[in-house]
């Protein structure tokens, strides 16, 4: 059985990765940089190595006897002065250069969907430029493109228990959303896979319109969408680019771009948009 180290253990998806490693009688390792808030999920691991990413020397040893690294960190809500640069990018490279100093088999990192093409997206600027690092490295390797997080949608959710969604354009552009326990179950597979990219997403497409109707009908609220054209989208998002740093205007920027395009990847899992508003109506998340 392969052991595995997990960084970014203490995130959403990877929380979800190590108990259905560990469901699945995987040696797991987590590296962190908050023990405590790890340590709080009562989620049982071989070992818990508690170290800053950012810091090469702190993870001098980490790789040694494992077989598959998985990473998961990236830039959220940290509330540090750490850029997307210091972490999506330079964390995960000081931790691949760790990996193939210890002779690991295989490296598996989650990106985003379309990031390739997403480049002049802060948050994906950074991601891409170490999955070209990884794709140049010595290790095998395994990049995960998930479409958007059932999290994410949640702020759809909470337009329309203010009364008002506003979506671009007509409302009819597609995503497929995926809850992170799907994702988890497809990052796990992918231990034995030998596919290099796997592109994902949740089992319904939907249109933003029809998101917006479920969590309408969720709340119980009459529907009320307002449509904005794509110049507010370009004016704000200049406007947030000149007058405020990455870390405000990179989660915005990146939401308001992918929220006025078609966002559709191969249907995957059991967990649905409606049961996922569901919960957040009742304040009962999984």
């Amino acid at each position: 059985m392969n052991k595995i180290l997990v960084a970014g253990a203490t995130g959403r998806l990877g929380s979800f990765v190590v108990k259905k490693l560990k469901e699945q009688k995987y040696v797991t390792n987590v590296l962190v940089r908050n023990r405590a808030k790890f340590e709080a999920q009562n989620i049982p691991v071989d070992q818990i190595i508690h170290a800053e990413i950012t810091n090469k020397k702190a993870l001098n040893g980490c790789c040694d006897d494992i077989d598959i690294v998985f990473s998961s960190v990236g830039i959220t809500t940290q509330k540090d002065d750490l850029t997307y640069m210091d972490v999506d990018y330079q964390a995960n490279l000081n931790l691949l250069k760790e990996a193939e100093k210890s002779g690991v088999e295989k490296f598996m990192y989650v990106s985003v969907l379309k990031g390739p093409s997403l480049k002049h997206l802060k948050i994906c600027e950074a991601k891409e430029k170490f999955v070209d690092a990884l794709k140049r490295s010595s290790l095998n390797y395994c990049v995960i493109r998930p479409n958007g997080f059932f999290s994410d949608m949640s702020q759809i959710f909470e337009m329309a228990k203010n009364g008002r969604v506003f979506l671009f354009g007509k409302g009819e552009h597609r995503i497929n959303p995926i809850h992170g326990k799907d994702l988890a179950d497809i990052c796990v597979d992918a231990i034995n896979s030998k596919r290099n990219e796997i592109a994902i997403g949740g089992p319904q497409t939907l249109t933003h319109n029809e998101i917006a109707k479920t969590a309408f009908s969720i709340l119980g609220k009459k529907k009320k969408i307002t449509y904005l054209p794509d110049w507010i989208k370009k004016t704000g998002l200049y406007i947030l680019r000149s007058f405020t740093n990455s870390k405000i205007y990179g989660p915005i920027e990146f939401v308001m771009t992918v929220m006025s395009m078609d966002l559709e990847a191969p249907e995957f899992g059991k967990y649905t948009l409606e049961r996922y508003f569901e919960k957040l109506e009742k304040k009962d998340i999984d």
